[in-house]
Order: C-alpha cells, then sequence, then structure tokens
C-alpha cells in the first residue's frame, strides 16, 4: 500500500516535536498544528480553525491521518466521517509521549497496520495493532496480493471467507500465474493445490484461486476470492488509422474468446511507428493500461510461431502481435495471432515469475 499523501496533526508542544521526528524520516508527510504554537516554522501548516474542522478537513484529502492526541479523542472526531474501508484512509492515535502508536482505522486496505509498525520503529513504541489476521498471524484475505498490485475479481466473499481463514478453516489455494514469495509460510490450515480439480475435491470450507482465466465453475465461484495478478501482455498489430472504438471492441472479444480476464492486463505491446496509433492512445489512457513499444529491428530478431511476409513488406519484421507480446512479457505465447480484418491482429503472451 503506497500512500503518498500522510497528514500528521499535533495539538501539543511535545505532539509537534514527535510529528517533525516523523515527518523526518517519513516521506509525503505534512505536519499541522494550532496556530497558537506557532514558531514561524514554514515546515508546519499553522491552522486557526479548530482541531476538530481540521482533522475532518484532512479526512477526506489525504491518504493517511497521524494524530498526537488521545484514541478517544480521535475517534469521536472521525466518527461522522467514515463512510467504507474500501475508501476511508489510514487513521493512527498516538499518545503525546509516543509510548503507544495505535492503528485505528483502514488497517488492511488503507495501510494503517503497515503504517503503525512503521512508525512504532521510528519512535521507538509499542505498535497496537487489533485486526484479526494480525493478531492469529494469518493471511489477511483482502490484502494478499496488494503489494504486487493484484485485483480481486469480486469482494462479496470476503468477509466470510476471513472468518474461516482466521478460525482455522480449511482453506485451499489454486495458484496459476503472479508472485509466490507469500506462500514461503503458509498457515497451517491453508494448503496450495496444483490444478482445480483437485481444489476442487480437496474439501476445503473455502478456496483463494490466483489466476488471469476466467472461472466457470460454479461450486468453485461461489466458495473463492479471485486475485487477478497482471500478467498478460496483449501484443496487437493494428493500422495508423485504427480507432479506440475497434480495438476495445476486438480485444474484449479475443479475452472472451479464450477466457482471460481484462483485470490481468499488465500492458500492451506493439511496434514504434513513425506517428503511433492514436486508438490504442486513447484506449490505454481510458483503462489505465501502459503501452511498451518496441523497434522493427528487435520485433524481427523474435521467433514467431505465425510470420507474415505481409507483414514484413509493410512493416520490415515478419511479427508485430506475436512478436511484440513475447517481447514484452519476457515469457511465452498464450494465444497465437489472432485477425480482426481489415486493421487489426491480437496476440497474448503471459509474465513469468
Amino acid at each position: 500500500m503506497t500512500l503518498e499523501k500522510i497528514a500528521v496533526v499535533a495539538i501539543t508542544k511535545n505532539g509537534i516535536n514527535i510529528s517533525k521526528n516523523i515527518a523526518n524520516t517519513i516521506k509525503f508527510c505534512k505536519i499541522y498544528a494550532p496556530i497558537k504554537f506557532s514558531t514561524k516554522d514554514k515546515k508546519i501548516t499553522w491552522y486557526s480553525k479548530s482541531t476538530s474542522d481540521q482533522i475532518k478537513d484532512l479526512f477526506h484529502k489525504n491518504d493517511a491521518l497521524i494524530c498526537l492526541f488521545s484514541l478517544g479523542a480521535v475517534i469521536r472526531i472521525i466518527a461522522s466521517q467514515i463512510k467504507s474501508k474500501d475508501t476511508d484512509p489510514a487513521v493512527i492515535a498516538i499518545d503525546d509521549k509516543a509510548k503507544f502508536v495505535i492503528s485505528t482505522l483502514s488497517g488492511h486496505i488503507g495501510g494503517a497496520n503497515e503504517l503503525t509498525s512503521k512508525l512504532a520503529i521510528i519512535l521507538n513504541a509499542i505498535p497496537v495493532i487489533t485486526t484479526a489476521s494480525e493478531v492469529n498471524k494469518t493471511i489477511p484475505v483482502d490484502m494478499l496480493g496488494s503489494k504486487f498490485n493484484w485485483s480481486i475479481e469480486s469482494k462479496s466473499l470476503i468477509t466470510k471467507i476471513s472468518a474461516l481463514m482466521i478460525n482455522e478453516e480449511k482453506i485451499g489455494v489454486y495458484q496459476e500465474v503472479g508472485e509466490t514469495s507469500w506462500r514461503d509460510k503458509l498457515p497451517k490450515n491453508v494448503t496450495v493445490y496444483q490444478n482445480i480439480n483437485t481444489l476442487k475435491k480437496s474439501k476445503s470450507k473455502a478456496f483463494l484461486v490466483i489466476s488471469d482465466r476466467i472461472i466457470k465453475d460454479e461450486y468453485i465461484l461461489n466458495n473463492s476470492i479471485i486475485y487477478r495478478p497482471r500478467s498478460l501482455v496483449i501484443g496487437i498489430g493494428l493500422h495508423h488509422d485504427t480507432t479506440k472504438e475497434t480495438i476495445k471492441n476486438n480485444l474484449t472479444k479475443c479475452l472472451t474468446m479464450f477466457d482471460l480476464s481484462e483485470k490481468s492486463i499488465a500492458k500492451f505491446a506493439t511496434i514504434n511507428k513513425k506517428f503511433n496509433v492514436k486508438g490504442l492512445i486513447e484506449l490505454s489512457k481510458e483503462i489505465n493500461i501502459g503501452i511498451k513499444y518496441f523497434e522493427r529491428n528487435e520485433l524481427a530478431n523474435i521467433n514467431v510461431p505465425n510470420p507474415s511476409k505481409i507483414v514484413n513488406k509493410f512493416e520490415k519484421t515478419f511479427s508485430v502481435a506475436e512478436a511484440s507480446a513475447i517481447l514484452g512479457s519476457h515469457g511465452k505465447l498464450v494465444i497465437e495471432k489472432q485477425k480482426f480484418p481489415p486493421d487489426m491482429t491480437i496476440s497474448i503472451a503471459r509474465i513469468i515469475n
């Protein structure tokens, strides 16, 4: 979890000194303190409004809020602002002597637990983290893969499966793609299976499925959290005037045809033309997926299953879609070149970790 905007609110002289210590170590911190304590320090924003109003304002403008005063006061102030653990900022309370650092709100998704641990080291304080997965040293299923930029297909079963995990019920894992280092120290109730069939027969109470494929088995779907690593590179060959709508529609057709998830797209890859295709650039911005461009000589050196003399005639390389996908993934093709006449080809490669 990357916290890029962190507000530190101190309401005592001692708290201000503690806040400076924090800001000297953690990037993106901005200190706020009552104007009555002003020392003309330009690194501190001296506010004249009430602390309650100041915090309510900062709550909605920051990724994290560190409050250097009592937990009770923090709770009373932020209570009316809390909406959802998916959108609320991380909130941390620290006492005036910096003896305790307390993760108060958005421990997992918001990053409060991780920041609490970091602050405790900086201040030589005791971290107070009460979320069950941390206390029981088990897997926080709502955060699994977050540091690897995985997304979750649906969050509807998170609460149910989190409870099963915490209560040490049998949980089965099937992982097809993505980083595997998280599996180095699994809880005793979690077992990894090599395919969907053995997972289904494992008598597990719930499943964690990590895949870029569309899962159609209803039993698996109804008992799983499905994670989507960014594992697919979309190699594209297209004309200079191919529109965004054409690219988007053909991409959807291709992914649907081969049961692959759009949420697992890592990037687009294509040839570097003199004038790059406006439609692809527009789609890239719309769905927030980057484009990797390759020179003709780079593509020409890649062995592909479907070289084309026609492509070579116009592009001076026998492949664009397949070669781009292979180069962009440093992996292997999972979908060979698919033609979408009259102006587009798509190939898909999988990143190998």
